[in-house]
């Protein structure tokens, strides 16, 4: 592929609606945690950042829905989608932890869970094979913690302290990442066993090679 070609299809990736989106989310970052910090040590306010936070999971779901329902799927897609999942989740859960201290198990969750599918990941591309795309439960999960972050941060704000209703949010979605977890693990390690059965394959039946013969 020319160098031509080659900036034509990542164009084509620019211009697709899913990835303005993902790229519109990552923006999103920075006015959410801006306000966060106003609402926390100034305004005591967090409703603009919760607005901001709800726009950004609103936007995840269109995102995915538009792309699979357009066909506007692309490499770099695959790519930006998560990479907005994760860093939102990151400066959320960084932002929560400032205000609800006992979310933290749960951020330790979603670390674990991201670093090991990153190192999955990371396996499965130097192996040349394209990652799966993201399943259903990992965009509940995801999906869960935003709604558990609105929950527990409208506790905050309305002064509704239930610790065992907390507790349980945090619980169930917690679980939910670790069901995700656990079904990407069985990918992983299906994947794995394909290419181990392949190699096994391959060297059982070396190629021929083609002999040369001369007429005299």
């Amino acid at each position: 592929m020319s160098n031509e070609q080659k900036n034509e299809v990542i164009s084509k990736d620019l211009m697709t609606i899913p990835n303005a989106i993902s790229f519109f989310r990552i923006i999103l970052i920075t006015p959410f945690v801006a306000l966060f910090i106003v609402g926390r040590y100034i305004t005591m306010d967090y409703t603009p950042a919760i607005i901001i936070l709800v726009i950004s999971g609103v936007s995840d779901f269109f995102d995915g829905f538009i792309a699979r329902r357009f066909h506007q799927e692309s490499e770099l897609g695959k790519v930006l989608d998560p990479l907005a999942d994760k860093l939102t989740l990151i400066a959320v859960g960084v932002c929560l932890i400032c205000i609800e201290p006992y979310v933290l198990p749960l951020m330790i969750v979603m670390v674990i869970k991201d670093v090991l599918m990153i190192i999955g990941g990371t396996i499965i591309i130097n192996q040349g094979i394209i990652p799966p795309k993201s399943s259903w439960y990992g965009k509940i999960s995801t999906f869960m913690f935003y709604v558990s972050v609105v929950l527990v941060v409208a506790m905050a704000i309305f002064d509704f302290r239930n610790e065992t209703l907390s507790l349980t949010i945090l619980g169930v979605t917690a679980g939910m990442m670790i069901f995700a977890l656990v079904n990407y693990a069985i990918i992983f390690f299906r994947i794995q066993k394909q290419q181990k059965e392949k190699k096994t394959k391959d060297a059982s039946n070396p190629p021929v090679q083609a002999s040369i013969t001369t007429k005299k």
